[in-house]
């Protein structure tokens, strides 16, 4: 074990265990409760605790719970960094007896379930371990410590299973009644043991924890094979809370799924079955084996589940009331920090689906699904962390997590497609790696947060060494998975090259690291940085690009839009390559046909050239192959893929295909922030008035103020011809400073199409002859 970098706070670090064997499937080990009782001869008047739990923990003073939140204190390589929480212990101690209770989950420590990226090998795996001290000063100046050692006991508790991927099971007759009180007895209880910890630096955890965003009942309830099918309306992640009145040794067991058609509840888009193992169907269950002498109640811990179905077997049909079960939606404790809205319905819900996935994948970090795979890959999250901070308060956590992808990167200087990882996911390519430069970029961006990008500067001018290593012998790159989930495909076998996509994704990396190392002042590192751009873009341009129809390799909509995007064609080809991109899409009926890293770029492509609402339309048109078309069919979050209708679907509930929200804000509300990258608290107004809609707005908090944009037509919509007077509505609090961008053939009142930004009413007309109502209407 080594201190995390920079930190000085002197962390326990005797561990201890309940013992050294550890659960795995068919053979379940309990989790363990650890105790000491002791003395204080004098009132406490202050109480630091610092605590970890390898893998989870809850932690008790007295009976009353401390913990932060489910899953505490974090989810990590161990022999990477091994985190801390820190609590003020005073409001729960006395003068006299005093009893201080952990209760372990395996966590990532014995994360058996995740056999699929092979967690069940892991170097670090163990029973679970923990580690406290507890540093208390008393009235008349005398200090106490409390630390682990084996003066403490153990003792088997009644939660007989539990793992983060499979679920919990309880039984509540084991359970000992004030089993943290200081007059517990310690009949059968016996001391623990000291372990060897595993490797990682220590360091306190400063993600924002997990809390209930919502408590939701059953929005029917039905008779299902041997049991009852509970549906809650929406797919998102969390836990149930069970509440019965059974009898003793009662079983109930749940079931969590998302996915229920022509009267049949599927897990299979949960599973693994292409894994030679038999252990793939374990996974999101729980069960609770009832105590049966009042009302019970329990809420799982140390585990969560992403679903919209909870299928219960064991009740009597008396039982089955919607009091039972209560899902809790869980998500990281974030606040908001932007929305959007606008006049169609389908934008909206497609909106709050953004939003739900994006919280149902974010405990501690973004994950790729709430259910079957809980990882962190790496590739989703540089996809969705612009969109995720134009909404939430995400940047504590993808702060934090970066300290662990820091942390897993190779001394050759690649990093693994998930973190954390035991060490599968080497190999994903650069649309994954580029998280090391995405999430500096963007926290400097939307918050002005250079320190981020300081701490991470070693490791990306380490990543440019290899990346530099691996070109090939056209100079180009074409390793790891592409654009990942094309139209009408699950995974690979995608139409874009991967020498065009991994080459165009190194150009942009490249310019976020020039970008991040001048603002650092690290001028061999920009040189560097520029030079492998240059060099990466030439080859591009040489081998990629035929100049006679300006059409990159591939002839597929993500070439040619992440082509334009990344400043793979001079200016003046663009026009002709974006020409080019409009008849793709057109020989295409308006329907989108691109995978995750196409999709990410492909509708500010389109409004930054003039054409919005052929984007929006593509986005919310309600046959397939769009978003619109994945509400058409039941869904309440973002899907992974796009998938016919006939086809088998996959994960129900993900985050990567979610930067329509900040398009929304961005280009049709038009709240752009800090589009020169030298203020974050800059802010260009630049909306697009959207002909189908009679309003959108949105809002957004910068690090100095928030800024509220409403656009709507004052005379309307008649014959399908959008009206043209907008009345632009703008309001701004603390120090903002910015212009206000009006879109082509529109004009404020003055005549002008250009003013500062300040809040206020402003009347905008469309010119005569507008050039934007020539387009084409959709």
């Amino acid at each position: 074990m080594r201190k995390g970098r920079g930190s000085k706070m002197d962390f326990p670090q005797q561990f201890i265990s309940a013992s050294q064997e550890y659960a795995d499937y068919g053979h379940p080990v309990p989790a363990p409760y650890i105790r000491k009782k002791f003395t204080l001869l004098a009132e406490p008047q202050s109480a630091e605790l610092l605590i970890t739990g390898l893998g989870f923990y809850r932690v008790f003073l007295n009976g009353t719970e401390l913990t932060k939140s489910i899953l505490a204190p974090y989810i990590s390589n161990p022999d990477d960094i091994i985190y801390y929480d820190r609590y003020d212990a005073l409001p729960y101690l006395a003068k006299g007896e005093n009893c201080i209770g952990v209760i372990l989950g395996n966590g990532m420590q014995n994360a058996y379930g995740g056999f699929v990226w092979d967690f069940d090998k892991a170097r670090w795996r163990s029973a679970p371990m923990t580690t406290l001290r507890m540093d208390m000063e008393l009235a008349g100046g005398g200090r106490v410590s409390i630390e682990s050692d084996t003066s403490f006991l153990t003792h088997p508790s009644p939660l007989l299973e539990e793992e983060l991927r499979s679920g919990e099971c309880y039984d509540a007759r084991l359970r000992i009644d004030d089993w943290c009180s200081p007059s517990s007895p310690e009949d059968g209880w016996r001391p623990v043991v000291k372990v060897t910890p595993p490797r990682g630096s220590m360091r306190l955890c400063k993600a924002s924890p997990i809390r209930i965003y919502e408590k939701r009942r059953a929005v029917s309830i039905l008779p299902y094979e041997e049991g009852y099918l509970y549906d809650f309306g929406i797919d998102a992640a969390g836990v149930c809370e069970l509440k019965i009145s059974g009898r003793r040794g009662q079983k109930v067991q749940i079931s969590y799924a998302e996915w229920y058609h022509d009267g049949v509840l599927e897990k299979k888009n949960l599973m693994f079955p292409e894994y030679p193992s038999p252990h793939t169907a374990n996974v999101q269950n729980s069960c609770y084996v009832c105590r049966g002498d009042k009302e019970e109640s329990y809420m799982p811990f140390f585990t969560y589940y992403g679903f919209r179905y909870a299928y219960v077997t064991g009740i009597e049909k008396e039982q089955a009331v919607p009091e039972l079960l209560v899902f809790h939606v869980c998500g990281g404790d974030f606040r908001e920090n932007g929305n959007f809205s606008c006049s169609d319905e389908i934008a909206n819900e497609l909106q709050i689906m953004t939003r739900r996935a994006s919280i149902s994948n974010f405990f501690w970090f973004p994950t790729d699904c709430p259910h079957r795979e809980k990882n962190g890959w790496t590739g989703d999250a540089a996809l969705s962390a612009e969109h995720m901070l134009m909404n939430l308060t995400v940047e504590d956590s993808l702060r934090e997590w970066l300290h662990s992808i820091e942390e897993a990167q190779s001394p050759a200087g690649e990093f693994p497609g998930i973190v954390p990882t035991g060490g599968w996911g080497v190999g994903t390519g650069p649309a994954w790696d580029q998280i090391i430069a995405e999430i500096p970029f963007c926290l400097l961006k939307l918050r002005g947060d250079l320190d981020t990008a300081k701490e991470a500067a070693p490791f990306l001018f380490r990543y440019l060494f290899f990346l530099s290593g691996i070109r090939n012998e056209r100079g180009l790159v074409d390793t790891g998975l592409g654009d990942w989930c094309e139209t009408g495909k699950s995974g690979g076998g995608q139409k874009a090259p991967i020498e065009v996509t991994d080459t165009a994704v190194c150009v942009h990396l490249l310019e976020e690291a020039k970008i991040l190392f001048r603002r650092l002042h690290r001028e061999p590192e920009y040189r560097y940085a520029a030079a492998l751009r240059h060099e990466l873009k030439k080859a591009f341009r040489k081998y990629l690009i035929d100049f006679n129809t300006m059409t990159v390799a591939g002839s597929c909509q993500t070439s040619q839009a992440m082509a334009i995007h990344y400043g793979l064609f001079q200016k003046a080809e663009r026009p002709l390559a974006f020409s080019r991109l409009l008849e793709m899409i057109h020989q295409n009926g308006d329907h989108m046909n691109a995978g995750a890293l196409g999709l990410r770029i492909l509708f500010h492509v389109l409004s930054d050239y003039g054409q919005a609402d052929l984007a929006f339309h593509m986005i919310t048109r309600k046959d397939y192959p769009s978003y619109g078309n994945w509400i058409a069919r039941g869904a309440t979050s973002l899907w992974e893929d796009f998938l016919p209708p006939e086809a088998e679907v996959h994960s129900q509930n993900h985050h990567f295909f979610g930067d329509i929200s900040s398009w929304f804000i961005q280009a049709v509300a038009g709240i752009r922030p800090n589009p020169y990258l030298e203020d974050a608290d800059y802010i260009v107004v630049a909306p697009h008035f959207i002909q189908t809609l009679t309003y959108a707005e949105a809002f957004y908090k910068a690090p100095s103020g928030s800024i509220t944009v409403r656009w709507e037509r004052t005379d309307g919509i008649t014959d399908n011809a959008p009206g043209k007077k907008i009345t632009l509505t703008i309001q701004t609090t603390g120090s903002l400073i910015g212009t206000i961008c009006l879109p082509g053939g529109w004009e404020f009142a003055d005549g002008f199409c250009e003013k500062q930004l300040h809040p206020g009413i402003y009347t905008c007309k469309c010119k005569a002859c507008c050039p934007a109502l020539q387009t084409r209407k959709y």
